[in-house]
């Protein structure tokens, strides 16, 4: 049975530094479950790792896809399940690391979540209709059509919303369990809601400071708005300021709102996730020692 790590948790909840130690302990590779990171060049709004912050330890899934390239569920647990072989080959603990809760929900729970075709006159008529009649109209018309898509899909991602309903008119549902060739250990790292919007509010102060406005001021011009990656959030209220839409100060604050409902709505799905231990990153130390227990024993089991 392939043993792999899981750490999961909220924007700004500390991940991958807490990744990173426990890769040192145990031998291991990271592979990264960020929907934005996976794009070169969208570095500042995607807090995407650094190589000082990897402290030696190799990353996947980071940078590997052009900004105007697809990147969907299936092609991550596509790579992912490739990367977790590569790693096992060398002897090496693979250890998962994000926010993006689709993408660790489909790998953890043996769903296909969508190698449907596209269909590219369909997407255009949902991102119409999502446009004129708003994402939470659309989101209820998913809602009849598939409950079971409708409950694992971010009601308020367009992008997410748009394909769920293309996988689910076209492809089925798609969600047959498989019997899995994991045996999987799943920590979520959380904190206190007050403490954590204000590590929120700095990060974006500090993303801002650091350049983000020229960073997505030179993507919009070269590929746009409608890329896949632009419709983040920290790069969707930077492109509705460049183009005069709203002020600064409304942009900085719009981010910083809308990174706290991710954060609500990242928290939510982790609930909805079976068998995870929640780990509180307020208290490193006591949080490390105590996932080093739960490790070593894991490490010693056979899946039943």
């Amino acid at each position: 049975m392939k043993k792999v790590l899981f750490i999961l948790g909220t924007t700004c909840s500390g991940k991958s530094d807490f990744a990173v130690k426990l890769a040192k302990m145990y031998n291991g590779e990271i592979i990264s479950a960020d929907s934005v990171q996976v794009y070169k060049n969208f570095d500042i709004g995607s807090a995407k790792i650094i190589q000082q912050e990897m402290d030696g330890i190799v990353h996947y899934g980071i940078d590997i896809k052009e900004p105007n390239e697809e990147f969907t569920v299936y092609n991550f647990v596509e790579y992912t399940k490739e990367k977790i072989d590569e790693i096992l080959s060398k002897n090496k603990l693979p250890i998962i690391v994000g926010g993006t809760g689709l993408y660790a929900k489909a790998l953890i729970e043996g769903y296909n979540f969508g190698d449907t075709n596209k269909h590219s006159e369909f997407r255009k008529e949902i991102e119409k209709e999502i446009e004129e009649k708003g994402i939470d109209e659309v989101y209820s018309r998913l809602k009849d059509l598939s409950p079971k898509l409708a409950k694992d899909v971010d009601r308020k991602n367009p992008v997410r919303v748009t394909r769920a309903f293309e996988i689910a008119k076209f492809g089925g549902e798609k969600q047959s369990k498989i019997q899995s060739q994991y045996h999987f250990l799943v920590f979520a790292l959380t904190m206190d809601r007050q403490l954590l919007y204000t590590k929120i509010n700095k990060r974006v102060d500090s993303m801002l400071n650091n350049g983000l406005i020229d960073e997505v001021k030179r993507l919009y011009q070269k590929y746009g708005q409608d890329i896949q990656p632009m419709r983040a959030i920290g790069y969707k209220e930077v492109v509705s300021f460049l183009k005069g839409e709203i002020s600064e100060h409304e942009m900085t604050e719009l981010i910083k709102r809308h990174t706290r409902n991710y954060a609500k709505r990242q928290l939510t799905f982790l609930k909805g996730m079976k068998n995870v231990i929640y780990l509180d990153s307020n208290e490193k130390t006591k949080a490390l020692n105590f996932a080093k227990g739960e490790i070593d024993k894991w490490l010693t089991q056979k899946k039943s």
